[in-house]
């Protein structure tokens, strides 16, 4: 980075301070930024540049360690004049989780594996963490029972995910010498503070075999190890006690099976509030809860006095049904953030499947399976003509993200704009991402929201295609789960 004759270097951030665009200025300013903060259902964000429509984020750098702070408004890229001064940097794109505050979109690690069988390595994922620590957008969301691909299938690799996460990230400290993080490295301790921490949610697994609160507890504390953490910030339980394979035992006496055909759920909610209590978990949630579940958790928890900060559930524009909508209704009510998983519907809201040609294509690419490519199919190319050939009715879904995505700028994509409108739902989206182009597509989504008339055509045209839900793909279901001896369902009611 280059300066001449005591000039200002003015640093241009479109989306999360991953795009930049370096300049000359004149001296005289200092560090400095503009960031709007959105409120959603009562709800603070803290956001970077709205649109194309709304003032760009700049931010100053006094090359010289004046170090001065002002804020900057301009449109479009024009530079314009500090307003006043500032002490502190304004986090960017944030919610509320319990006490913590996280990026409003997450990074979902269920697809993440090694590319050795017998080592933690991949260089995919050392550079994604890299980008999501230095950028503030480090939230992961991950779970016990994710592992490498290869071993998960033949039921092994408890936990590697944890580990490959712990790794990659103690391997990418914030420090890391990037645009972002050399910037902040010449404000004041207290603004550097502002460089979000990374932070990590994972699940425990309801089985048969954990009957009691020690197994919760004890799940937790392998968490922290295999996290390298003392304490774990989001502890989640990852579904309701379905795995069930004794269920018909339950109620014979005298069979020692009948004890582990009981459901456990209140024991697995006992254990939550144990581990917070006992200083294990920050935060504690569930996820795949409706309403009705909610409330005998809730109740169960404040016995020990425990809140219950979040709920994760499939949710997406074309997910609403099935009382998803209902559900983010309640939490909203009961100030328990909505985290969401498939909200691009498996890759049906990206734009990428607008052809069967096409569709054929990105499956191959991302690793879709027959069973999964089938169904896709169904949804992008029976929805209302009831013709392989034709992507039908939804095809007048994707024309309106795209009109959509324009109007916020030609950077932004069909998928950001899917993103965006879970988030406008007080929803944090929890897209996955395997490579570092797919975590900056995903964060692009943040910093700007639709509008609500945006948002109701979205909904309008959505609603027009006759689906009764987006319900997964393949094995890979929205209320259901193969579990080796067959199918087990939950409803969000």
């Amino acid at each position: 980075m280059k300066h001449h004759n005591k000039n200002l270097t003015l640093l241009m951030a479109r989306t999360m301070g991953l795009a930049f665009v370096l300049q000359n200025v004149p001296s005289g300013y200092g560090f400095s930024n503009i960031l709007p903060t959105v409120t959603n259902n009562g709800k603070a964000t803290h956001c970077l540049s709205p649109s194309a429509k709304s003032p760009s984020l700049c931010m100053y750098v006094d090359l010289d360690g004046g170090g001065s702070i002002a804020s900057h408004t301009g449109r479009g890229g024009g530079r314009g004049e500090p307003e006043h001064k500032k002490k502190d940097l304004v986090l960017p794109d944030t919610t509320r989780i319990g006490n913590l505050e996280v990026p409003s979109v997450g990074i979902g690690t269920i697809s993440w594996s090694s590319k050795n069988l017998f080592n933690l390595e991949n260089d995919e994922l050392q550079e994604l963490v890299d980008t999501a620590c230095a950028s503030n957008a480090a939230f992961f969301d991950t779970a016990e029972r994710y592992g490498s691909h290869m071993k998960t299938a033949l039921g092994m690799g408890y936990g590697e995910t944890e580990q490959m996460l712990q790794k990659f990230v103690e391997q990418s400290p914030s420090t890391k010498t990037t645009i972002t993080s050399s910037l902040l490295q010449q404000a004041s301790p207290q603004q550097q503070g502002e460089l979000l921490k990374p932070v990590i949610a994972t699940k425990f697994t309801p089985l048969p075999w954990r009957t009691n609160v020690e197994s919760v507890v004890k799940a937790c504390e392998e968490s922290c190890r295999r996290l390298g953490v003392d304490q774990i910030d989001l502890y989640q339980l990852h579904m309701p006690d379905i795995v069930q394979p004794f269920k018909r035992f339950a109620g014979v006496e005298g069979s020692r099976l009948s004890a582990l055909a009981k459901n456990k759920d209140e024991i697995y909610w006992q254990g939550l509030a144990e581990c917070y209590n006992r200083g294990l978990a920050k935060n504690v949630g569930v996820c795949n809860y409706g309403p009705t579940l909610l409330r005998q958790c809730q109740d169960k928890l404040a016995q020990y006095n425990v809140p219950l900060a979040s709920n994760q559930i499939a949710f997406s524009l074309i997910g609403r049904h099935n009382g998803a909508q209902e559900t983010v209704d309640y939490c909203n009510d009961q100030g328990i953030q909505v985290l969401a998983f498939y909200p691009l519907a498996m890759g049906l809201l990206t734009g990428k499947y607008n052809s069967l040609m096409e569709e054929a294509g990105q499956l191959t690419k991302s690793a879709k399976t027959f069973l999964e490519y089938y169904d896709l199919q169904k949804y992008a190319g029976g929805v209302t003509s009831g013709s392989h050939g034709d992507v039908g009715g939804f095809a007048a879904l994707l024309k309106v993200m795209q009109e959509i995505a324009r109007a916020h700028g030609n950077d932004v994509t069909i998928a950001q704009v899917a993103l965006n409108y879970v988030m406008c739902k007080n929803v944090i989206p929890i897209p996955g991402a395997r490579n570092t182009a797919q975590l900056l597509d995903n964060i692009g989504a943040m910093g700007w929201r639709l509008s609500p008339e945006e948002v109701q055509r979205l909904e309008a045209t959505a609603d027009s295609l006759g689906l009764s839900g987006f319900e997964g793909a393949g094995f890979k279901r929205t209320s259901e789960k193969f579990v080796g001896y067959g199918v087990e369902k939950w409803s969000l009611t």
